[in-house]
């Protein structure tokens, strides 16, 4: 079968709450940054919460898997490579995926004994996400979890930039791209935290390498990857470039960067709520909408519409009838 969209992600169990500032601090977090634990550090933050009954969302989560799950309610044939374990969290993951129509290659019997990955989405009043992820067993996703005929038979080949924070997890990603030589399968990358784009740059840049078709980012990712100041020079850099770059930009909308060219989208007028899982549903719409032919313009202003859709509901998706509202936003451009 071939697919429109394979992905190569972290399988998390999102649990999402509401917290303040005071929180934060108590446990020495950061407003909007990604931090890796193990599950016995993920452990007493989890029991905080649940103590003092946050509200709370959780559902199968990833960057890849959100934005999957967009293209794949628009229409878009997806397959996702990710690892889950044989557990309670694990089962309802798939089962998740199989509702959402994307398609996966099944639990592993490799390192039984871990759990699925989790992670915590703390949102504060002001709508930023700090994430505090546990990757379990996806840290040891490997070549044997990857069906080559299947991402080999897509359109896109999406790598979702947490891949880089593991060794197994960034060999899998390279392997992948070895086959893709000289093929015409359109290659895309997410840059996924600024942090980590800093920590692990030398990774980043040998998976552009093997030649990139196009790269999703926010404004302070596009700085830390262009090694820029400000997002005008970060722009200019990737004027020089031959991939396409999408760069979200908050209230200020996107900026899709091409052939030297530099198309602005403004954004809708929201009032935010939360802002996990916008740059997500970026890239899932975008990519969703580039491959039923509409041109970049067109792509921006679906993608916009769709993540401002989730700016404004809690959690990092949108209710099943409102993908139906967002294509008519296509269907009219």
């Amino acid at each position: 079968m071939s697919y429109d969209i394979s992905a190569l992600g972290n399988a998390l169990v999102d649990t999402q709450f509401m917290v303040d500032y005071d929180f934060l601090e108590e446990f020495g977090l950061e407003a909007n940054q990604m931090v890796l634990v193990s599950a016995e550090d993920q452990k007493p933050i989890l029991e905080r919460l649940k103590s003092l009954n946050y509200e709370s969302v959780s559902d199968c989560g990833g960057s890849a898997t959100n934005s999957l799950v967009a293209a794949s309610n628009y229409g878009s044939k997806c397959h996702h490579v990710c690892r889950v374990s044989d557990d309670k969290d694990g089962n309802m993951y798939i089962k998740s995926l199989k509702q959402a129509g994307v398609a996966h290659i099944g639990i592993s019997d490799r390192n039984g004994d871990l759990p699925t990955g989790k992670c915590l989405i703390l949102v504060t009043p002001d709508a930023k996400r700090t994430m505090i992820s546990m990757l379990g067993v996806s840290e040891f996703l490997g070549k044997e979890d990857i069906d080559y005929d299947v991402v080999q038979n897509s359109k896109i080949f999406y790598i979702e930039g947490y891949m880089v924070t593991s060794e197994e997890n960034f060999n899998a990603v390279i392997s992948v791209l070895e086959r893709l030589k000289g093929g015409n399968i359109i290659k895309a990358l997410s840059l996924a935290d600024a942090g980590l784009v800093k920590i692990f740059k030398d990774r980043f840049d040998k998976i552009e390498s093997y030649g990139l078709d196009m790269i999703f980012c926010n404004d302070d990712e596009a700085i830390a990857f262009s090694q820029t100041q400000s997002i005008d020079e970060a722009i200019s850099f990737y004027k020089q470039k031959k991939y396409i770059t999408a760069i979200t930009r908050g209230a200020d909308g996107s900026s899709v960067v091409t052939a030297g060219k530099v198309i602005d989208t403004p954004a809708e007028k929201i009032d935010p709520i939360d802002t996990n899982g916008a740059g997500d549903m970026f890239a899932g719409s975008f990519m969703h909408a580039y491959l039923e032919g509409s041109n970049l313009s067109e792509c921006s202003s679906f993608a916009n519409f769709a993540s401002s859709l989730v700016v404004t509901t809690f959690g990092p998706r949108v209710s099943s009838d409102k993908y139906d509202k967002i294509l008519n936003k296509l269907r009219k451009s």
